[in-house]
């Protein structure tokens, strides 16, 4: 069987050393459309090594790694990485996060639930270094055509949005190239570059990773509303919804909720809308 549960969740982490200078977080902000105006002083927080501060997202490109490559790769799980979509991801931030630096990161799947006609696997990322711990990550991984083995079917919990108009609409302009800017930070999938293997894959011309329209979110929540602090950042998650072309426009829609909570949903403007992500939360201080 391509997924054997048990042996999946009983299996012991993986520990992977993570190590990434501030080259490596100026490509990433750069990649989520940092930089315009790039005189702008809130922007050289981003893009200028002397001001640097490292917006939270950053942890699920940190050291190079492919969260989806680590899940498919786990002890018990043998599917193929085209049967794969990145289903939803959270991250929890223990502390700012400094521009440069080493981890060890620990991942292991924490859960697999049966969907009937797929899988859903849940990779945990626990990430500490010298000084204790840093951050974690929770990627969510949907297996097609791997359910129907017997196992937990586990929740589907859907946020509606609240009955009332958003208290901030944003609009982010996504760059022709931005894609091909967003996988030099790791993420070298050729659905992001080649239009033949996107048309292979049932789209007419490359899309924009996930992982760059959740940064890009994040940054214009974080500037917009939290004073441009990313560390007032605790945690952030998302369900991936839609997919997002180069060249197009997030629409950010966002509440303030009780709690210090924030919830955002983003849809692609010129698709009338198209869902992109949903049950969207940030979490802060």
């Amino acid at each position: 069987m391509p997924i054997d549960a048990a042996k999946a969740l009983a299996a012991e982490p993986t520990v992977t050393e993570l190590a990434w200078s501030h080259k490596d977080v100026l490509l990433y902000h750069l990649g989520l459309g940092a930089g315009t105006p790039a005189t702008d002083p809130a922007e050289l927080r981003y893009t200028l090594e002397s001001r640097l501060h490292v917006l939270p997202s950053f942890v699920t490109v940190a050291g190079g790694g492919m969260a989806v490559v680590d899940g498919i790769s786990a002890p018990g799980v043998d599917v193929d990485l085209a049967a794969v979509l990145h289903g939803g991801q959270t991250i929890e931030v223990h502390r700012p996060l400094p521009p440069s630096g080493t981890a060890l990161q620990r991942s292991r799947v924490v859960a697999v639930h049966d969907k009937g006609k797929a899988a859903v696997l849940v990779l945990r990322g626990e990430t500490s270094d010298a000084e204790g711990p840093l951050w974690t990550c929770d990627t969510e991984l949907f297996v097609r055509g791997e359910g129907g083995f017997g196992g937990e079917r586990g929740g589907s919990p859907r946020l509606e949005p609240p009955g009332r108009e958003p208290d901030w609409t944003l609009e982010r302009p996504v760059r022709e190239d931005q894609a091909l800017l967003y996988r030099l930070s790791g993420d070298w999938n050729p659905l992001h570059a080649d239009p033949q293997f996107a048309r292979l894959a049932g789209f007419d011309r490359p899309i924009l990773h996930g992982l760059c329209t959740y940064g890009m979110t994040l940054k214009a929540l974080t500037d917009t509303v939290l004073d441009g602090d990313v560390r007032r950042v605790r945690s952030y998650r998302t369900r991936f919804a839609g997919v997002v072309f180069p060249g197009e426009t997030l629409r950010v829609r966002a509440w303030r909720l009780d709690g210090n909570r924030l919830q955002a949903l983003v849809t692609a403007a010129e698709r009338e809308d198209a869902p992109v992500l949903a049950d969207t939360v940030v979490e802060h201080a």
